[in-house]
């Protein structure tokens, strides 16, 4: 008994079994069984002790993870020696995990066969790596790849193909090489996929080739399906703008139309990173610097809304206005009256009682000005920009209340200054100074000075400016006080000492249009419709504008630049660029168009550099405006008493004026009354013979006129009403002028033309002409002379001269006493005599006198005779009934040149009439 006892102490499980602490594993995708490293063992101190020194099993538990353990299982190979085998339950996919880790523990056989008393190990980490297999081929990305590349040239890289592998080991799924399976082909591949040509390609040999690519990982797989690689060979490619337009028209009233529509920037494939582009719209020679309002300065300020109460300081040359006589004018594309000045023989002194209409130190003073220019050189010593004396625009001295202001506006080099004096006997003076560039850059600009001391306001081309400097010029002696206001220079006896401000004479030249001074400080707003042009650059739709583009245009809209760092955007940018125009009747001629590039690329040395592009853009004539005047005359007949009275007779009762347009296109016959037409100026003149303020007047209702803002012009030769208005109030003006005669002044015609135009003169109406004629009593017109009267003393005694008619009346008195017959009848037969032979003698005279008139030059009024020593009794109705017959038949058979036509009834008439047609030989005015 003690013997057993002691046996099963020896048999007693009394350790635990041992494994490493670690293994790494590997296993093959299409294997199952996991190679340990180190080798997977089980030790137990109890061998060898039969169960308790034997390893029965092995335990897999989840890893870190939480998983592993469900992928994999763990075999004892040998009880006695512990050995075991690690292996997956089903295969592995590398794709889709390339590594598992878990944890294992080894168990004892325990104390006898049912393993009662087993013991576990400790528990080891596996971590188990899945091989790859090579079981994927290579797949290109694309099917098929295109390019286009220029002609003539060697490319390091053409076009790159790519394939891509679905192994997970670097050895199975990289791409090892690719080849070019198609022969003869200029083309080569490298191992990274990147095609080149071999040689330079030549677009009109071989413009497309084709040709088939493969691809091969490093375990030698070949590609599933080949690429198809596509190459096109452009012509030789030079940089710069593909769809350039030399000439671009434009019609009149298109509105806006783009400039570059098919414009594009070709680089080449030069990376640039930064595109500027500058379109310069060229109108200079377009008056004063492009196409604005064609209406008179002072109509642009009425239509503006310009402050009422201006004074033009250089009004076109008039008997009133005689100040501006002398001064040397400039022609002008756009009918302005440009006056020239040089600052010694050219001056302008505005007489005292223009001068004094503004005053005071709230005032506008508004310009055109264009300094210099290639006509009109300086001296040597006076270069531009070295000029060392000061050139005096406007010097004036006004008087207020009991004081005087002076100011001053002149140039010095490229600044322009203004000299202010609030009060020359008390104040001390100020001087405003502006840096510009525009005031010497030889270019018309538009100059508006609002003061309203101590505020100055300087617009120029519409823009505000403030001063440069502002300085008090210090005590200067006062000088006698003197109205005065001088345009080019200052007067001699206004010498100011210690100013470099002031200059007698000046040597220099500029240009003025249009100088008006208000004595109220204009709005902003009027100023810039004053400049604003009617046409120029701008850009189509700003919402079009791609990211990272940029677009400024300049005040005047005849410089526009576009910016920006992408080429695609920058093409749809450019042909956004239009040309507009809002005139209806826009100045036909031709306006020079530049386009300048620059380019900014990484590499600056080898940067494209495009050369400036040049063309012109032409605007079409417009369609002539037709303004037709209508419903008066051509004659107009009315008793001499009316037009003795006091209000006369309207000359143009009925007057009908129609403005529409006649279209070029001879298969479009239609007249467009579609646009508002507004005349600017219609003119009454006296044919023959000018006005005698004596006997005749042309009377107009002058509170009509200034309620209306119209002006008029009064002279014995014309009558000129001027002003932008709508044609319903030229119709009402014009038919309220009444013609007016003195009492006895009646003669037997007198003619008057009509005239009407629109945009300063540049398109005219027809010429409407009336003939007034006077009709007159017998008692008032003819005055039987002594031989008659006595003739009819001696029929009629009792009777009254105005009731003979040339033949022999019965006596009504029946109680008279009478002749005998005899008598009577040889009384009537020498006074009928007597009438005849006066009547011959009457006609050959007047016969003769026509025709010395015609001969004369046709003056009008030669056909007053004297009457005098006549005794003549007619029918003045059946006179002017005959004349008024043979107008008529003569109406629309006129040439321009005289004609002579016989009456066709011999026995009644054998008067020759002369008629002469008045033609447009004379150029219209402008006010």
């Amino acid at each position: 008994i003690t013997l057993l006892f002691s046996n099963e102490r020896c048999l007693a499980n009394k350790h635990k079994p041992w494994i490493e602490t670690e293994y790494q594993g590997i296993v093959m995708e299409n294997d199952n069984t996991v190679l340990l490293n180190p080798p997977l063992f089980a030790l137990d101190k109890d061998a060898p002790l039969h169960y308790a020194g034997e390893i029965c099993g092995f335990k897999v538990h989840n890893g870190p993870g939480g998983s592993g353990s469900a992928q994999f299982e763990a075999v004892v190979l040998d009880r006695s020696t512990g050995e075991g085998l690690v292996r997956s339950k089903e295969p592995l996919d590398c794709e889709s995990q390339k590594e598992h880790s878990f944890t294992i523990q080894a168990y004892d056989c325990g104390e006898g066969p049912d393993g009662t008393n087993s013991k576990k190990s400790h528990k080891a980490t596996v971590h188990v790596r899945v091989n790859d297999v090579n079981e994927f081929s290579p797949v290109f990305v694309e099917r098929r790849y295109e390019a286009s590349v220029p002609e003539g040239r060697l490319f390091d890289r053409i076009v790159r193909v790519e394939a891509v592998d679905a192994d997970c080991s670097p050895q199975y799924s990289q791409i090892c090489f690719y080849d070019i399976i198609t022969p003869n082909v200029p083309f080569t591949i490298d191992n990274d996929g990147n095609i080149k040509n071999t040689e330079p390609l030549d677009s009109k040999r071989q413009h497309v080739h084709s040709f088939w690519v493969t691809a091969f990982d490093c375990g030698k797989n070949r590609a599933q399906a080949d690429a198809q690689v596509i190459v096109t060979v452009k012509p030789s490619c030079k940089p710069g703008w593909i769809g350039w337009t030399k000439r671009i028209e434009y019609t009149p009233g298109s509105g806006s139309i783009p400039l570059f529509p098919n414009l594009h920037l070709e680089t080449c494939e030069e990376t640039v990173w930064n595109i500027q582009a500058t379109v310069e719209l060229q109108t200079g020679h377009i008056g004063k610097g492009c196409d604005r309002d064609s209406y008179s300065d002072r109509s642009v300020r009425r239509l503006c809304g310009a402050v009422r109460g201006e004074v033009d300081l250089l009004p076109p040359p008039s008997p009133a206005t005689n100040w501006t006589a002398a001064l040397p004018t400039l022609p002008s594309s756009d009918s302005s009256l440009v006056f020239s000045f040089n600052g010694s023989t050219h001056v302008a002194v505005v007489p005292d009682s223009v001068a004094s209409a503004v005053s005071g130190d709230h005032f506008t003073l508004q310009l055109w000005m264009r300094r210099g220019g290639a006509s009109t050189q300086p001296p040597a010593n006076q270069a531009r920009g070295n000029r060392k004396e000061e050139e005096t625009i406007i010097c004036s001295t006004v008087k207020n209340d009991d004081s005087y202001s002076h100011y001053s506006l002149s140039v010095h080099g490229c600044r322009l200054s203004l000299f202010y004096w609030p009060d020359v006997s008390a104040a001390r003076p100020v001087k405003f100074l502006w840096k510009l560039e525009q005031v010497c850059d030889s270019e018309w600009h538009h100059l508006s000075l609002s003061v309203q001391f101590p505020s100055v306001t300087l617009y120029v081309d519409g823009v505000t400016f403030d001063p440069a400097l502002i300085h008090d010029n210090g005590a200067i002696p006062n000088p006698v006080p003197h109205q005065r206001l001088v345009i080019g220079a200052c007067w001699g006896n206004f010498t100011i000492s210690h100013s470099v401000l002031i200059h007698i004479y000046n040597i220099f030249s500029f240009w003025l249009i249009g100088k008006f001074v208000s004595g109220n400080v204009e709005p902003h707003s009027v100023v810039e419709c004053l400049y604003a042009c009617r046409e120029g650059l701008d850009f189509g739709d700003l919402e079009t504008l791609g990211s990272g583009m940029k677009v400024h245009v300049n005040p005047s809209q005849s410089v526009l630049v576009l910016e920006g760092d992408d080429i695609e955007s920058f093409n749809r940018a450019v042909q956004q660029v239009t040309y507009r125009n809002s005139l209806r009747f826009a100045t036909p001629g031709v306006r020079p168009l530049k386009l300048t590039t620059s380019l900014r690329c990484f590499s600056e040395e080898n940067c494209l550099s495009l050369r400036q592009l040049e063309g012109y853009l032409v605007v079409l004539q417009p369609d002539a405006p037709q303004i037709s005047l209508s419903g008066v005359g051509p004659h107009l007949a009315r008793p001499a008493a009316e037009f003795e009275g006091l209000q006369g007779v309207p000359l143009f009762p009925e007057l009908r004026i129609v403005c529409s347009l006649s279209h070029q296109n001879k298969q479009q016959t239609l007249m467009s009354d579609a646009v508002a037409h507004t005349l600017d100026g219609c003119e009454v003149q006296p044919l023959g013979e000018e006005l005698n303020p004596e006997r005749e007047e042309l009377l107009i209702d002058m509170e009509a006129l200034k309620e209306r803002g119209l002006d008029i012009i009064n002279t014995t030769a014309y009558i000129a009403i001027t002003g932008a208005e709508s044609i319903s109030v030229y119709e009402d003006v014009l038919r309220s002028i009444r013609y007016r005669l003195a009492k006895g002044s009646a003669r037997f015609e007198r003619r008057f033309r009509l005239s009407c135009s629109e945009m300063n003169g540049r398109y005219t109406s027809n010429e409407l002409t009336l003939e007034v004629n006077f009709l007159h009593s017998l008692d008032s017109l003819y005055h039987p002379s002594h031989l008659l009267a006595s003739q009819q003393q001696f029929l009629h005694p009792s009777h009254h001269t105005g009731e003979l008619s040339g033949h022999t009346l019965p006596n009504p008195h029946r109680n008279s006493v009478v002749p005998g017959a005899a008598t009577v009848i040889i009384m009537v037969c020498v006074g009928f005599l007597v009438v005849m032979v006066i009547l011959g003698v009457f006609r050959i005279r007047s016969i003769h006198r026509r025709g010395e008139g015609a001969r004369g030059g046709g003056k009008e009024g030669s056909n007053q005779w004297d009457d005098s020593a006549l005794t003549i009794i007619v029918n003045p109705m059946e006179t002017y009934e005959n004349r008024m017959g043979i107008a008529t038949d003569m109406e629309g058979e006129c040439d321009d040149e005289e004609e002579v036509v016989d009456s066709p009834d011999d026995t009644s008439d054998d008067q020759r009439i002369i008629i002469k047609k008045e033609g447009r030989d004379s150029a219209p005015r402008r006010y």
